[in-house]
């Protein structure tokens, strides 16, 4: 800054100096007076385009009056002046040089801000339009890195918190590019906790954040050499190349996460369509296998040894049969081919007959029905719930053994029917109880093929239930062992 005083003094003082000469010239060849008024007007001009700011060309123009007098009014060589219309040419002489000074410091001026805008607005172009190019966030990082880095001449870093892993820093040292592994990423994260912190600094970087909807996609850094002043001059810029930044970081995440889910959504497609396809070719030979295992059972004494193989035989296919109407009723209902019908119904009575399904398939077992003291009427498909407890129930009963108690409990409370199946079986494993709902999960801790399931009967339960309304949960019983499921419809008329 010192420098730049002192430069702006001796272009100041040079070109007031070269007036003088100009101006004692024009004396020597006898030329009129006001031909040096003229001249030191256009030293304050030069002296005003040449130096910073306003305040030269003010004392330009005063200097210039002086000079004038000292040099070129009698008595010459002091500032007495004899003769008192001089005063009137001193104040016009103020008066215009001021002006003028004025004039071209401002000229000067807007020249200069037109100049950093088309230099901003070229920058921030040219970083938009690589940024547009970036096919991922690594791209960007060293692009914000070169940019913030040419922006201040200086080395500059950008550490990404928008990916899964363990935050790096990217950085641009002199023609080169580096990744480091960021040791005190969780620090620098802690420092951007308040969303009105946009920069802070410690004994190694100055920390800018890059924020998208309120939530910190990445930081610049700059060393902590870099000069506040020289920040602070560019620090507008800066911002404007953070929100491009953060808008390019935006645009990569919406992008990985619509290919996620168009990926996803492909996968359940395939899956859905290769489910359905093998559900229908094996459902046409199921039947015929029972059927025919059916009639051998008629034809058979039980005493004959054969007959427990016949029977084997039924309890197999009927089970796969099971097994293919829960895919397909999965599939229908994911696809949206089931349309729920609701209609005010008793849920006891839906229950009745869940409960006579389950005991003429198990006879052997029985269910405890525990109904409330009211009789209530709920909206919904009877036929949808009738599925979903007869699938709480049968699951039930695979994982306990025949002395174990199996409950259904109906109960109504807070505008909701509620609707729970508890046994006393061995219960879930702490790992399965956040998964018991997801499509083909089956137990780690058991083997699948003891329990008979391949992971559907529970999924189904909760895509009908969500599709009334309501929701089901699944957890260990706490005053004993076993599994208690519940799950809960809207019993308001409103929800028809």
């Amino acid at each position: 800054m010192e420098s730049f005083k002192g430069k702006d003094l001796l272009k100041t003082v040079g070109i007031l100096a070269g007036a003088t000469l100009v101006g004692t010239g024009f004396r020597e060849l006898l030329f009129p007076e006001t031909n040096n008024v003229v001249i030191y007007i256009f030293a304050v001009l030069l002296t005003a385009r040449f130096t910073s700011g306003y305040l030269w060309g003010l004392i330009s123009s005063i200097a210039a009056v002086l000079c004038y007098n000292y040099f070129f009014t009698a008595p010459y060589h002091t500032l007495a002046v004899n003769d008192p219309s001089y005063f009137v040419t001193f104040v016009i002489m103020v008066i215009t040089a001021v002006m003028t000074s004025a004039l071209t410091t401002k000229g000067k001026l807007l020249k200069e801000k037109a100049e950093e805008n088309a230099s901003v607005s070229r920058i921030l172009y040219d970083l938009s339009s690589r940024l547009s190019d970036a096919a991922d966030m690594e791209n960007i990082m060293i692009l914000a890195s070169e940019s913030v880095g040419a922006l201040f001449q200086t080395e500059a870093g950008c550490i990404c918190f928008t990916g899964e892993t363990e935050p790096f820093s990217i950085w641009k040292c002199g023609d080169g590019i580096k990744k480091r592994k960021e040791e005190n990423w969780e620090k620098i994260r802690e420092g951007f906790r308040n969303p009105e912190e946009e920069c802070w600094k410690d004994k190694n970087a100055w920390y800018y954040a890059v924020r998208g909807h309120g939530r910190l996609l990445a930081v610049m850094e700059l060393p902590a050499e870099t000069e506040w002043h020289q920040i602070h001059k560019k620090e507008k810029l800066l911002y404007s190349v953070l929100e491009n930044i953060a808008l390019a970081m935006e645009r990569i995440q919406i992008i990985t996460e619509r290919m996620r889910d168009r990926e996803k959504m492909e996968q359940e497609r395939y899956r859905a369509n290769l489910l359905r396809s093998i559900s229908h070719d094996i459902r046409t030979p199921l039947s015929g296998i029972m059927g025919t295992s059916e009639m051998l059972l008629s034809m058979t004494e039980e005493t004959d040894r054969r007959y427990d193989m016949i029977q084997g035989i039924y309890h197999d296919a009927d089970w796969l049969k099971e097994l293919v109407e829960n895919i397909l009723s999965l599939t229908r209902l994911q696809d949206g081919k089931i349309h729920v019908n609701k209609e005010m119904e008793a849920l006891e009575e839906v229950a009745a007959c869940a409960v006579e399904r389950i005991e003429k398939a198990s006879p052997d077992r029985e269910i405890q029905i525990t109904l409330p003291e009211e009789f209530y009427l709920v909206p919904m498909d009877g036929k949808l719930i009738q599925q979903v407890i007869t699938n709480l129930l049968t699951n039930a009963v695979k994982h306990t053994k025949k002395e174990e108690k199996i409950e259904l409990i109906i109960g109504y409370e807070n505008d909701r029917a509620t609707v729970t199946v508890r046994d006393e079986g061995e219960g879930l494993a702490d790992t399965d109880v956040p998964n018991v709902f997801q499509m083909f999960y089956t137990s780690k801790e058991r083997a699948a093929d003891v329990k008979r399931g391949i992971g559907l009967g529970l999924t189904i339960c909760k895509t009908i239930v969500e599709a009334h309304g309501g929701g089901i949960s699944g957890r260990n019983r706490t005053d004993r062992r076993g599994a208690e499921f519940t799950f809960w419809l809207p019993a308001g008329e409103e929800s028809l």
